[in-house]
C-alpha cells in the first residue's frame, strides 16, 4: 500500500507542478527541477502514510479476527455444553 500511495502522490505532484510551468510559460528545466523535488517529497510523504495506513488496516482486521475466533470459542463452548450433559456415574 505505501508503494501505491509514494508513486500516486509523486506523479500528482509532478502533474501539478508541470501545469503550473505550463500556464505561466516557465522555463522547461526550471519547472524539470521543481517538478522532480516536488516528486521526491510527495513520494516520501505516501510512502509514510501508506505505511502507516496498511499498519492502522492490519491492525484492524487482526482485532476483527481475534474478536470473531473468541466468539466462536464462546459458542462453541456453549454449545457442547448444552448438547453434553453431566455423566451420573
Amino acid at each position: 500500500m505505501h508503494r501505491n500511495f509514494s508513486v500516486v502522490l509523486g506523479a500528482l505532484a509532478l502533474a501539478l507542478v508541470a501545469l503550473r510551468g505550463g500556464l505561466r510559460g516557465e522555463v522547461a528545466t526550471d519547472v524539470l527541477r521543481e517538478g522532480m523535488l516536488a516528486m521526491l517529497v510527495f513520494m516520501v510523504i505516501g510512502a509514510i502514510t501508506g505505511r502507516i495506513a496498511d499498519y492502522l488496516v492490519q491492525q484492524q482486521l487482526e482485532t476483527q479476527f481475534r474478536h470473531r475466533v473468541a466468539v466462536f470459542q464462546k459458542e462453541l463452548r456453549e454449545f457442547e455444553e448444552a448438547n453434553n450433559p453431566p455423566d451420573e456415574s
